[in-house]
């Protein structure tokens, strides 16, 4: 464990004895539940997500969707799209460029399948814990609309990537078969069959915990709403293609999708902000391992989101876990590179500094901010994560650092199971010459 770990538990543990004295009153204040502002709030919150619900007309894209239909324009803003702004997107025809456009859609939607598999299963434990208490209906029926609007989203997402890729390569590139909620959220992590077998666990553990524990299933949703908040940074950005498109009802239906899912998830993160900031304030103070494990979910995602990708603005992958689909996309007929050219091409894109890995790298700066405004009101929360010290960390320089590191080994690994040829030139001393090793 690092020094801000166990300074922050000094700390809250402090503040947390200090907040659990008994008062000399008969009851605390924070124990009476939902005033009618707060409950005439959340019933606003459900009644407006219920007269917008988009689940009919998602479901109806899905089923309407048709690549060769929408094999031909952009479906999201040309800055998102697959690798934009490196050597690959600049060198790159104008139907390379399209299909680069779209496979960022299902690259990035392919990600949110992920995240919402695990949403539903969470809003049902913490529906269960909070359905506990008298009054906390209205906040269980609007987990329910949730879940099942979820559902829907991940059917018109699935249906779209699938064909797509089918379409393109004739295979999956960045789509899976169905999963359950256990899996590692983040598909492309810096990972290994040890650590995707602890964050199971702990997956488990706090579904768990939070099913029987009111302060935990609140703040599950604080979790939940710092990664919808860097959804809707991007999200926001996705559906204006299709509100400004000039044709809206032969707009391409992936780019009507994605309207229709920044629509739904406005109202999941106004219910997020209303648990995890409000509802919670309703509830006795956490204890010291409440307030422990609470701050352990949000270290999480701060680690899940420690990185930034050049391949997908806005997704926080591990781009070395990329690495083995991106040589498969420039070997297929797409973009046809021989062995050589396609290790010259990642090595142009991930190891040198370009208009796309600027992007990608302020979208993270502004995803971090926004989560430090976020955390600001909660008291509970450790220095650490109040301040993103995590993500902090994260820099152009250093970026280029780990890619330079992680390529050599790529290609080294190809060359030793017998695939490919020699490495680019420039990259064979990286190690010798790679500083801070």
């Amino acid at each position: 464990m690092d020094k801000n770990y166990h300074t922050d538990q000094l700390l809250n543990k402090e503040n947390l004895e200090k907040q659990n004295k008994p008062s000399n009153s008969q009851s605390d204040p924070r124990s009476i539940l939902l005033n009618i502002p707060l409950q005439r709030r959340l019933e606003i919150n459900y009644q407006r997500n219920q007269k917008q619900d988009n689940t009919e007309l998602l479901d109806d894209a899905g089923q309407a969707f048709s690549y060769d239909a929408c094999r031909d324009s952009h479906w999201n803003p040309e800055t998102f799209s697959l690798l934009y702004g490196t050597p690959l997107w600049h060198q790159a025809s104008e139907y390379q460029r399209t299909v680069l456009n779209q496979l960022y859609w299902v690259a990035y939607y392919t990600q949110i399948i992920s995240a919402e598999i695990a949403t539903i299963f969470f809003n049902q434990t913490s529906a269960a814990a909070l359905y506990a208490h008298d009054g906390f209906r209205t906040i269980c029926d609007m987990l329910d609309l949730e879940s099942s609007q979820e559902r829907a989203h991940i059917s018109a997402f699935r249906s779209v990537a699938d064909q797509t890729e089918q379409a393109l390569l004739g295979k999956r590139l960045f789509s899976y078969p169905m999963r359950g909620p256990f899996t590692e959220t983040m598909i492309f992590a810096d990972t290994n069959q040890l650590k995707r077998w602890w964050k199971q666990l702990q997956l488990q553990a706090f579904g768990l915990i939070s099913a029987c524990n009111s302060f935990l299933a609140c703040q599950y949703f604080t979790v939940r709403g710092l990664r919808t908040l860097n959804g809707k940074l991007v999200q926001h950005q996705l559906s204006r293609y299709y509100q400004t498109h000039n044709d809206q009802k032969n707009a391409p239906i992936p780019s009507k999708i994605s309207f229709y899912h920044f629509m739904d998830e406005s109202f999941h993160f106004n219910s997020s902000t209303l648990l995890s900031h409000e509802v919670i304030q309703c509830l006795p103070q956490p204890t010291p391992f409440e307030a422990f494990v609470a701050n352990l979910g949000i270290r999480g995602c701060q680690q899940d989101h420690q990185q930034f990708s050049v391949a997908v603005n806005g997704i926080f992958w591990h781009d070395p876990a990329l690495y083995p689909k991106v040589y498969q996309l420039l070997r297929s007929p797409l973009f046809s590179m021989d062995d050589g050219d396609a290790k010259a091409m990642m090595q142009a894109c991930f190891t040198e500094e370009s208009e796309g890995l600027h992007c990608s790298y302020k979208t993270h700066q502004e995803a971090m901010a926004s989560y430090q405004a976020y955390l600001d009101p909660l008291d509970y929360v450790w220095p650490s994560n109040r301040t993103m010290a995590i993500m902090q960390n994260a820099s152009i320089e250093g970026y280029l650092h780990t890619q330079r590191q992680a390529l050599f080994r790529f290609f080294q690994d190809r060359v030793l199971a017998g695939f490919g040829g020699a490495q680019p030139a420039n990259l064979n001393d990286y190690p010798k010459n790679c500083p801070n090793d």
